[in-house]
């Protein structure tokens, strides 16, 4: 079986502890605001394809590579 000693607090720790339980509890004493799911999701409107940008170019690979 162990035996413990056990510190007594001062008045003086416990008055700092208690300040400190004060300020942690201000701080994070509450969750912060819940962020709607709609709140979440970013739209945006869809653009037209363009034609000129798709249109097949045989000597593209050089270009994109050698130029």
């Amino acid at each position: 079986m162990t035996h413990r000693t056990h510190t007594h607090d001062t008045p003086r720790d416990t008055a700092e502890a208690a300040d400190a339980a004060v300020t942690r509890r201000h701080r994070f004493g509450r969750l912060p605001e819940r962020i709607r799911l709609e709140d979440t999701v970013e739209t945006r409107p869809a653009t037209r394809p363009d034609p000129a940008r798709d249109t097949y170019h045989p000597d593209e690979w050089l270009i994109r590579y050698c130029g």
